[in-house]
C-alpha cells in the first residue's frame, strides 16, 4: 500500500519526531494548565513595613483605577522611601499577580517605561547579594532618561521558588511551575532611584542594591513563597 508506505517513511523522519514533541509538550501544557492552582494566601501588601533598614517611607502613591484596569494585578503597592533624613529616595513598585492563566500578567518595564517617555541609556543584568539568602539574586538594570532627569531602574519577577530577570525564562518557568507546583502566581518589583548630578549612575545603582538589600527579606513575607 504506496500510502501505508510513505506514512512509515515520514515517521522516520526529523520533522516527524519534532512534531511528536511537540504534540506531547503541547499536551503536557494544556493538562498542566487545566489543574487547579494551589496558591495559599498572601498578606496584602499595604501591610508592608514602612521601614527597611534606616530606609524610611516618605509618600505612598495611589494607582489610578484606569491603570489598575490596564495591569490587572490582584494587588499593587507604589511608595516612596528615603535612606536616613537627608539621602536619596528610591521608588518601589510592586505588582502581584495570582494567577496568569486568563491573561493576567505583568507588563514588562522594558516595554512600559518607554512607552512614558523614559528611553534607555544602558542595560544589564546585576548581581545584589542579599543578607539571609544563599546566593545574590540577578535583576535587570536599566538607566533611563527623560527631559532632565536620568535614574536607575532596576526590576525582576519573583516567584515562589526564585528570582527571575529575563522575561524568556518567566515564561518558561511559569510553565514549568504550573507543571510541578500547580501555581503560576508571580510579582513584578520594580525599583526607581534618581541621579543626584550628571554621571552619577554607579552612585545611584549602589544605592538602589543597598535598598535591595534592605527590603528584600521582609518583602518576601507579602509575595509568593
Amino acid at each position: 500500500m504506496p500510502g501505508l508506505d510513505r506514512m512509515k517513511a515520514f515517521l522516520r523522519t526529523p520533522q516527524a519526531a519534532v512534531l511528536s514533541v511537540a504534540l506531547v509538550l503541547q499536551a503536557v501544557v494544556v493538562f498542566a494548565f487545566a489543574r487547579t492552582e494551589s496558591v495559599p494566601p498572601l498578606r496584602q501588601l499595604k501591610d508592608c513595613p514602612t521601614q527597611f533598614g534606616d530606609w524610611n517611607m516618605t509618600s505612598e502613591g495611589v494607582v489610578e483605577q484606569e491603570v489598575q484596569d490596564v495591569l490587572r494585578a490582584d494587588d499593587i503597592i507604589t511608595r516612596v522611601y528615603r535612606q536616613g533624613a537627608t539621602g536619596r529616595p528610591a521608588s518601589l513598585f510592586v505588582a502581584y499577580f495570582r494567577s496568569q492563566r486568563t491573561g493576567q500578567s505583568p507588563h514588562s518595564p522594558k516595554n512600559c517605561l518607554p512607552g512614558s517617555g523614559w528611553v534607555p541609556s544602558a542595560s544589564d543584568v546585576l548581581s545584589i547579594a542579599v543578607p539571609g539568602m544563599a546566593a545574590p539574586i540577578r535583576v535587570n538594570h536599566y538607566v533611563v532618561s527623560r527631559g532632565d532627569e536620568t535614574s536607575v531602574v532596576l526590576y525582576w519577577y519573583q516567584t515562589p521558588h526564585r528570582v527571575i530577570a529575563s522575561e524568556y525564562e518567566a515564561k518558561v518557568f511559569l510553565v514549568a511551575d504550573s507543571i510541578r507546583y500547580h501555581r503560576s502566581d508571580t510579582a513584578l518589583v520594580r525599583l526607581v532611584t534618581p541621579l543626584i548630578r550628571e554621571g552619577d549612575e554607579e552612585g545611584a545603582t549602589a544605592a538602589a542594591a543597598r535598598f535591595v538589600q534592605s527590603f528584600f527579606v521582609p518583602l518576601r513575607e507579602f509575595l509568593p513563597r
